[in-house]
């Protein structure tokens, strides 16, 4: 004998699905692995150019040599540079911390065409001090060409020290360097 169910209807446990069964799944949730991976890349290259830049403004490297290269050009120095140094503070020597900075070589860098002044600080104070000084470098007929600064630090009173600024401007043909500004603060 067969079972008959009046028409429309269907034995228990038959029929539709319920809306929970089958269909499309949930989407996963969305990880951000990928956007903190990509930024925090981006993050440490450009860290790894603005430490570059300020490497190559204030630092520099020095080439060892200021003769016999076609890049040297007119430098600006005290007229006693060629004389023996003597303790006395010069009497034409500007005085505070202008007085405390000399531009012993300028020329323009081969390979890229930038200006560079060799700064030599000797610190005259009585206390150790932090310098910045700014170069500008001019043409012949004196028109700015370019700027440059060159900074150190925990400069003990009496110590000297050789840095180098840089512009990063191009420029061609005979240069003059001239410092503009000096600041001198104690360490």
């Amino acid at each position: 004998m067969s079972q008959q169910y009046p028409q429309g209807q269907q034995p228990q446990g038959w029929g539709q699905q319920p809306p929970q069964w089958g269909g499309q799944p949930p989407a996963p949730k969305k990880s951000n692995a990928g956007k903190v991976i990509g930024f925090g890349c981006l993050g440490a290259v450009a860290l790894l150019v603005v430490l570059g830049a300020v490497g190559m403004a204030l630092g520099g490297t020095d080439s060892g040599s200021d003769t016999g290269s076609d890049g040297v050009l007119e430098v600006t120095a005290s007229p006693s540079e060629g004389a023996v140094k003597e303790k006395a503070p010069d009497a034409d020597a500007p005085k505070g911390a202008e007085g405390d900075v000399k531009i012993t070589g300028c020329e323009v860098m081969d390979g890229t065409g930038w200006p560079k002044a060799d700064v030599l600080i000797t610190n005259r104070s009585s206390k150790k001090s932090n310098y910045i000084v700014s170069v500008e470098f001019v043409d012949a007929s004196g028109k700015r060409l370019g700027e440059a600064f060159a900074a150190t630090n925990n400069v003990a009173a009496g110590q000297e020290v050789e840095e180098d600024a840089q512009s990063l401007d191009k420029v061609e043909g005979k240069i003059e360097c001239r410092v503009t500004k000096v600041t001198r603060y104690a360490s």
